[in-house]
C-alpha cells in the first residue's frame, strides 16, 4: 500500500491546499519589481541589525547611569533592548514605504508595506505577551499569535486554519485538534493576563484601605486571585468549545486521590485560611515558635514567612502555627515586658539598689517611661542578694538581646558611680595546723625516706 494512502484524508487535503497556496504565493514573488523589493527588505533588515548594536550599547550605558529607577522601568528597558532589531526594521520599513509611495507606483512598494505591517504586528504581539506572568504560557501565546498574524497578513489564514484543524485526535464524541489547543492557549493566556492586571489593581486598592486589617487584606487578595484566575481559565476553555462537563467524573477521582496523597498540603491550606479568619497572627507580628524568634514577613497559602534578626527567613507550615504553641509578642498590642536578673553584695543597701536599677532602665532610649520599670528582691543567694528588673518596650521587631544588653550596661555604669558591687562566687582555702598523730606519721615517713 502506498504510504500516502495511509495518511488521514483530512490532513492530506489540508496539506495539499496549503502547499498549493504557498506555491502560488512564491510564484507571485518572481516578478522583477517584487524581487527588488525583497532585496530592499533584506537590506533594511541588515541595516536594523547593524544599528541595533550601537543603540543597545548606548541604551545599556544610559540605564546603568540612572539610579533609583523603578522595577517596571528597568523591565521596559530590557524588553526594548530585546526587540530593538524588530523595532528598527519596522521603523525603516514604514519610512521606506512612505517615501516610495510618494515617488513611484503603489505596486513598487507593496511588499515593503506587507513587511512593515508584519513587523508592527509582531511587535504588538511581543509586548502583549509580556503581560502574561507565566513564561511558558507567554511564549506559547506569543508564538501562536505571531504565526497567526503573519498568516493573516499574507493571506494564508484559511489554509493554516484548515491544516491545524485537521491535526486532531478523537475520544468518543470528543474531538481535540491542534487549532482548538492553540485557540485555548491564546484566549486563556489573554484572559489570564487581564486577570493579572485586575488582581494588581485590586491588591493596590485593598492594601491602601486602612479599615481592613492586615490578615483580612491577605485573605481578600487570595480570594480575588482565586476568583479572577479561576474564572479566566474556565471562561477561556469554554470560549473555544471545550466541554468541561465530561471532566467532572475524572476531576472527582483525581480529587479523592489528591486528598489522600496530599493530606499535609490540604491541612496547611485549611490552616492558612483559619489563621486569616481568626486573625491570630498577621504580617508584622513578632512571634516565637520554639527556637525561632522573628517577625512575620508574609502569609502564604501553605506557609508563613518569618524573618529573624540575623536575616534568616524561616518558612513555617501553617499547620504548626495552629497545632503548636506560638508566642505572639504583638497580638493585641506592641507592648512587651522584659525581665533582667542580677545580684549585689550583702553589704549594699537593697533600697538604694532597687532605686538605682529603675533609674538605670530609664536611661535607655527604647525603655518606655509611661510604663514605669520596677525592681524587686527575689531571694537571698549564697553570695548575693538576687533582684529582678522589669521594664517595657514597644518595638520588639528591633530586637530583644540588644535592649537587654543596653540595660545591663546602664546597670553597670550606675552601680560603678554609687559603689555598688556585683559579687561573684569565691572559695576560701584554709590550711589547718597538723595534730600530734599527723606529726608522728610525718616524722616516721621522713625517717623511712632517710
Amino acid at each position: 500500500m502506498d504510504p500516502i494512502d495511509q495518511i488521514n484524508p483530512e490532513i492530506l487535503n489540508a496539506t495539499q491546499g496549503l502547499l498549493a497556496q504557498a506555491e502560488t504565493f512564491i510564484r507571485s514573488l518572481l516578478v522583477p519589481w517584487r524581487l527588488y523589493q525583497l532585496a530592499g527588505i533584506l537590506a533594511l533588515l541588515g541595516a536594523a541589525w547593524l544599528l541595533r548594536g550601537v543603540v543597545s550599547r548606548r541604551l545599556t550605558a544610559w540605564a546603568r547611569a540612572q539610579e533609583g529607577l523603578p522595577k517596571w522601568q528597568l523591565r521596559m528597558i530590557v524588553i526594548l533592548d530585546r526587540n530593538l532589531t524588530l523595532m528598527l526594521f519596522t521603523l525603516f520599513s514604514w519610512i521606506t514605504f512612505w517615501v516610495m509611495r510618494q515617488v513611484t507606483w503603489p505596486s513598487r512598494s507593496q511588499l515593503i508595506e506587507v513587511a512593515a505591517s508584519i513587523g508592527l504586528a509582531l511587535l504588538t504581539v511581543s509586548f502583549a505577551g509580556r503581560l502574561i506572568g507565566n513564561r511558558f504560557i507567554s511564549r506559547i501565546v506569543t508564538l501562536g499569535a505571531g504565526i497567526w498574524v503573519v498568516a493573516l497578513i499574507l493571506g494564508f489564514d484559511a489554509g493554516v486554519l484548515s491544516f491545524l484543524d485537521s491535526l486532531a485526535v478523537t475520544f468518543g464524541n470528543f474531538r481535540l485538534s491542534a487549532l482548538t489547543v492553540i485557540k485555548a492557549l491564546i484566549v486563556t493566556g489573554l484572559l489570564v493576563a487581564g486577570a493579572r492586571l485586575m488582581t494588581r489593581a485590586a491588591t493596590t486598592r485593598i492594601k491602601k484601605n486602612p479599615d481592613i486589617s492586615p490578615s483580612m487584606q491577605v485573605l481578600a487578595i487570595k480570594a480575588v486571585q482565586l476568583f479572577l484566575f479561576g474564572g479566566a481559565i474556565f471562561i477561556g476553555l469554554k470560549a473555544v468549545g471545550f466541554d468541561l462537563t465530561g471532566l467532572a467524573v475524572l476531576s472527582g477521582a483525581i480529587g479523592v486521590g489528591l486528598g489522600f496523597g496530599l493530606q499535609k498540603v490540604v491541612s496547611n491550606l485549611v490552616s492558612g485560611i483559619i489563621i486569616l479568619l481568626d486573625k491570630s497572627i498577621k504580617p508584622g507580628d513578632v512571634i516565637s515558635l520554639g527556637e525561632t524568634f522573628g517577625w512575620i514577613e508574609r502569609l502564604g497559602a501553605r506557609y508563613v514567612s518569618v524573618v529573624t534578626r540575623d536575616g534568616k527567613e524561616y518558612l513555617i507550615p501553617n499547620e504548626d502555627l495552629i497545632t503548636g504553641q506560638v508566642v505572639n509578642w504583638s497580638h493585641s498590642n506592641d507592648f512587651v515586658r522584659l525581665d533582667l536578673f542580677f545580684g549585689t553584695a550583702y553589704d549594699d543597701d537593697p533600697h538604694l539598689v532597687r532605686k538605682l536599677a529603675v533609674e538605670a532602665a530609664g536611661r535607655v532610649t527604647r525603655v518606655l517611661n509611661d510604663r514605669p520599670s520596677v525592681c524587686h528582691i527575689i531571694g537571698f543567694g549564697d553570695s548575693s542578694v538576687d533582684y529582678i528588673l522589669r521594664f517595657w518596650i514597644k518595638d520588639p521587631t528591633d530586637g530583644l538581646t540588644n535592649i537587654k544588653g543596653n540595660v545591663y550596661l546602664a546597670l553597670w555604669d550606675i552601680f560603678k558611680e554609687n559603689n555598688i558591687s556585683i559579687p561573684f562566687p569565691q572559695r576560701e582555702v584554709k590550711l589547718l595546723a597538723p595534730g600530734p598523730q599527723e606529726m608522728g606519721k610525718t616524722a616516721a615517713f621522713d625517717q623511712g625516706q632517710g
